[in-house]
C-alpha cells in the first residue's frame, strides 16, 4: 500500500516537472521571437537591391507582415503587385508557407479573370518563392511564361493541321490505288481514276510545297540575299503562272499603274506571293470577269500593288483571321479549288520580311482587293513613263457593281493620281491612277 503510494506520488511529480519544463520552452521561444529586431520598412540586405533591378523576372521582397518593400518594374508592368501588396492569391500563399518553414518553393500558376482583377489576368508564370535573410522576408520571383504558351499553342495548332491536311490526298491516293487495281479489265475506269490520282498528287506537292515556303520565312532570321528587282517583271510573272486556271474560267487578268518601280528583295518569294493573291482571285471568281493587279506610288516612298477581283467577297467579320495558317472562309469550297490554307499567310510572311505589309477592303458579294505595300528601291521614272493597260470594258460582278466596274482606255491618262477613300462598304472601292482600283486598307485586329 505504502509502495502503490509513493509511486503515485512519484508520478505526478514527474508530471508536474514536464508541465513546467514545457512552459519553460514556450516562454523561452516567445522571448526569443519578441527579442528577433524585425526588419524595418524599406531595409534590404546588402546587395539585394542592386541584383533586383537587373532582374528581367518580377522579383518582389516582403516582409513578416506581408507588405511589398521592393518591387520590379516588370512586377507591376504584369499587375502582380498594387500599392505595397501582393494582389495574386496564390503568390501571398505561397510566400506565408515559406516564411514559416523556411523551405524553396516552385510551381507554375495561371492568373485568370476568375482569380484576380490584375493586369496579370490570363497569363502564365513559373514561381520561385524563398526565404532572405533572417528578418522573415521573402523573395518573389515570377517568370512570364505567356508567350512561351502561346508559341507552344501555335505549334501544336501547326502540327495538327499539317497532320490532318496531308491525311487528306494521302487517303485519297491510297483508296484511288486501291480502286485502280480493283479495275484493270476497265480502261475507261482506270483512266479517270488515274486523272484523280493525279488531282490529289498536285494538291499534295502544293502543300509540300506551301509548308516549306512558310518554313522558311517564317522565322525571325532576315532573308539571305536581297537583290534589286523589277515589280514589272514580278507582276508578269505571277500572272503567266495563274493563266491557264483564269483561261480556264474565262477570266482576264489585266494589268495597270506606274512603269518602272523596283524594290529591294528576293524575286522567287515576292512572285509567290502575288501569284497566291491572283490565284485566290481567281479561284473564287465567278466565270467571264475580271481580275486586275496595279501598282500604285505613295508619297511616303513606298510602292502598293493592288489586286481587285469581283468575285464573292469576304465577310467582314472573317477579315482579321483571313491571314491565319490554315484558316478557311469556306472551307469546302478552298479544298474544290485545290487550295492549301496556307496561301495568305505565305503572303503575310514574304511581305514582312521585305519590310512591308498586306492588307485587305473586301464587301460578300462585290469582290476584294488585297494590295501588298513595299518600300521603294529608288525614285520613279520622270512622270509620263506608263505601263500599258489592257483595254476592254469590265464585266460586272454578281451584283452588276463589281470594283472595276467602269470602262478603262487602251492606256493611261497622265491625270492625277487619286487615292481618296471611297465609302467603305460601298460595293466600289476608290479609283485609283489610271482607273485602276485603289485600296481600302482593313488593318488586321488587336
Amino acid at each position: 500500500m505504502e509502495v502503490e503510494i509513493v509511486a503515485g506520488l512519484a508520478g505526478l511529480a514527474g508530471l508536474a516537472i514536464g508541465l513546467a519544463t514545457g512552459l519553460a520552452v514556450r516562454v523561452s521561444e516567445r522571448a526569443q521571437r519578441l527579442s528577433t529586431p524585425a526588419a524595418p520598412q524599406g531595409a534590404l540586405p546588402p546587395g539585394v537591391a542592386s541584383v533586383l533591378s537587373v532582374l528581367r523576372s518580377s522579383a518582389v521582397v516582403v516582409d513578416g507582415e506581408d507588405r511589398v518593400l521592393r518591387a520590379s518594374s516588370a512586377a507591376r508592368a504584369f499587375g502582380v503587385v498594387s500599392g505595397d501588396r501582393l494582389v495574386v492569391d496564390e503568390l501571398l500563399a505561397m510566400a506565408r508557407l515559406v516564411r514559416r518553414d523556411g523551405e524553396i518553393r516552385e510551381t507554375e500558376i495561371q492568373v485568370g479573370p476568375s482569380r484576380s482583377r490584375s493586369r496579370a489576368d490570363g497569363r502564365w508564370f513559373a514561381v520561385r518563392v524563398a526565404p532572405l535573410g533572417s528578418h522573415g522576408l521573402v523573395l518573389v520571383l515570377a517568370e512570364d511564361l505567356t508567350e512561351m504558351r502561346r508559341v507552344e499553342a501555335i505549334r501544336r495548332d501547326f502540327v495538327a493541321n499539317v497532320s490532318h491536311e496531308l491525311k487528306t490526298p494521302v487517303g485519297a491516293l491510297s483508296l484511288l490505288a486501291e480502286t485502280v487495281e480493283g479495275a484493270a479489265d476497265d480502261p475507261e475506269a482506270v483512266r479517270r481514276f488515274a486523272g484523280r490520282m493525279q488531282h490529289e498528287s498536285v494538291r499534295l506537292t502544293n502543300l509540300v510545297q506551301d509548308l516549306m515556303t512558310l518554313s522558311r520565312i517564317q522565322g525571325d532570321e532576315p532573308l539571305p540575299e536581297l537583290h534589286p528587282v523589277s515589280l514589272d517583271e514580278i507582276i508578269v510573272e505571277a500572272i503567266d503562272r495563274t493563266q491557264i486556271k483564269a483561261t480556264a474560267k474565262n477570266i482576264e487578268v489585266t494589268s495597270g499603274g506606274r512603269a518602272g518601280q523596283k524594290v529591294r528583295g528576293d524575286e522567287e518569294l515576292l512572285i509567290t506571293a502575288l501569284r497566291n493573291l491572283i490565284d485566290n482571285a481567281v479561284a473564287y471568281s465567278p466565270e467571264n470577269t475580271r481580275v486586275v493587279v496595279a501598282t500604285r506610288r505613295c508619297d511616303d516612298g513606298h510602292v502598293e500593288v493592288n489586286v481587285t477581283d469581283q468575285g464573292i467577297g469576304i465577310p467582314e467579320r472573317e477579315l482579321e483571321r483571313i491571314f491565319e495558317r490554315f484558316y478557311r472562309v469556306d472551307p469546302a469550297r478552298s479544298r474544290q479549288t485545290g487550295g492549301t490554307g496556307l496561301g495568305l499567310a505565305i503572303v503575310k510572311h514574304v511581305t514582312t520580311k521585305h519590310g512591308g505589309e498586306v492588307t485587305v477592303w473586301s464587301k460578300e458579294g462585290s469582290g476584294s482587293t488585297f494590295t501588298i505595300r513595299l518600300p521603294l528601291l529608288q525614285p520613279l521614272p520622270p512622270p509620263g513613263t506608263r505601263r500599258a493597260v489592257a483595254s476592254g470594258p469590265a464585266s460586272p460582278g454578281p451584283s452588276g457593281t463589281g470594283p472595276s466596274g467602269s470602262e478603262t482606255s487602251g492606256s493611261e491618262t497622265s491625270g492625277p493620281e487619286t487615292s481618296g477613300p471611297g465609302a467603305a462598304g460601298s460595293g466600289t472601292p476608290p479609283r485609283g491612277e489610271g482607273g485602276a482600283p485603289a485600296v481600302i486598307p482593313i488593318p488586321p485586329g488587336p
